[in-house]
């Protein structure tokens, strides 16, 4: 009796072990997309003069867009401009930089370049500039603006929690931390 009910629990342990499967998404990788709204237009067609070959020609925001976003999911480091790691003036220091953009290295010297704009006249490829320290009285964070559809204002940037993401200003802690908005295009 003793051996019938070892031999049965022996046989529910092994088939038991092969029905349960952990599921694992280290392995994954992460994606972002950010909706285009009907007015957004990624690409623009053009004629050639004396020609009958369109030529699709991206806007210099959009390219500079198209690089911050290839850093999608790359972790947080402080001080970092690669895929192993990135910040968030590391990110748009690269970005505008692979489009012969030059911008300083540190968000605050950003900060002084281009022109303030309200921030109902924001459009892609503005910066948006933040002050997240409770202590810090200086802009300490920024934002690549990937998308507008009325209120709501997605940018991409690194967060020390999440590495580089889209965010929405619309969320608390960053309409709460924004500072002010520039154009640099």
């Amino acid at each position: 009796m003793n051996r019938k009910i070892l031999v049965f629990f022996s046989i529910i342990l092994l088939t038991g072990c092969g029905i349960v499967k952990k599921k694992t998404t280290y392995g994954k990788e992460r994606t972002i997309t950010v909706a285009a709204s009907e007015n957004d237009s990624l690409v623009t067609e053009k004629k050639l003069p004396d020609s009958t070959k369109t030529v699709v020609v991206l806007e210099k925001a959009d390219l500079i867009i198209n690089s911050a976003m290839a850093y999608s999911g790359v972790r947080y480091k402080y001080g970092g401009t690669t895929k192993k790691g990135m910040d968030c003036s590391g990110l748009l220091y690269v970005s505008f930089g692979k489009n012969d953009i030059p911008l300083p290295r540190v968000s605050n010297q950003m900060a002084l370049e281009g022109k303030k704009i309200n921030l109902k006249k924001v459009t892609k490829g503005d910066l948006l500039f933040f002050k997240t320290s409770k202590k810090g009285k200086k802009i300490n964070h920024v934002g690549l603006v990937v998308a507008v559809d009325g209120r709501d204002i997605k940018f991409i940037h690194a967060t020390s929690s999440r590495g580089v993401i889209v965010s929405s200003l619309q969320e608390g802690f960053w309409n709460y931390a924004f500072v002010k908005a520039t154009r640099v295009l």
